[in-house]
């Protein structure tokens, strides 16, 4: 069992709270646009508070990073890290020239953190076929 103030516990706790924060305050501020119950200055701050849980996600993954001791383990998260980012700013590079010459349709900006974390997992996926292990904290 790993220890209670591990770093992976941690990264979990993080993580958590960040994606409640976020799927909280994207429905709430879905359904509060929805029905045109919120304007002016509160719609910035709910507009702002899924983007901001994101940035927490991704601050948990840092300091994932920063505390895990095991140097293995910290080069497959940054390893996963790299993927994510490739993946994620090829798509965004690639799609964006497409978008430009008018081929491709526009697509929200925020898609793509979402590729990025697609990308991390496929990271996560590959350290297991090449490496053995997933990441994992011990």
């Amino acid at each position: 069992m790993a220890d209670v103030s591990s770093p992976r516990r941690r990264y979990l706790v993080r993580l958590s709270t960040s994606m409640a924060v976020y799927l909280i305050s994207l429905f709430a501020a879905k359904y509060l646009v929805k029905h045109e119950m919120v304007e002016g200055a509160a719609l910035w701050v709910l507009a702002l508070f899924p983007g901001l849980a994101i940035v927490g996600a991704l601050y948990a993954i840092g300091m994932l990073i920063l505390e895990t001791k095991d140097e293995f383990i910290r080069m497959l998260v940054v390893r996963q890290v790299l993927y994510g980012t490739a993946i994620a700013l090829s798509f965004a590079s690639i799609w964006g020239f497409l978008e430009d010459f008018e081929l491709v349709a526009h697509v929200e900006g925020y898609w793509i953190v979402v590729l990025w974390f697609l990308g991390f997992g496929i990271g996560g996926f590959i350290n297991r076929m090449t490496h053995g292990a997933w990441g994992e904290c011990a």
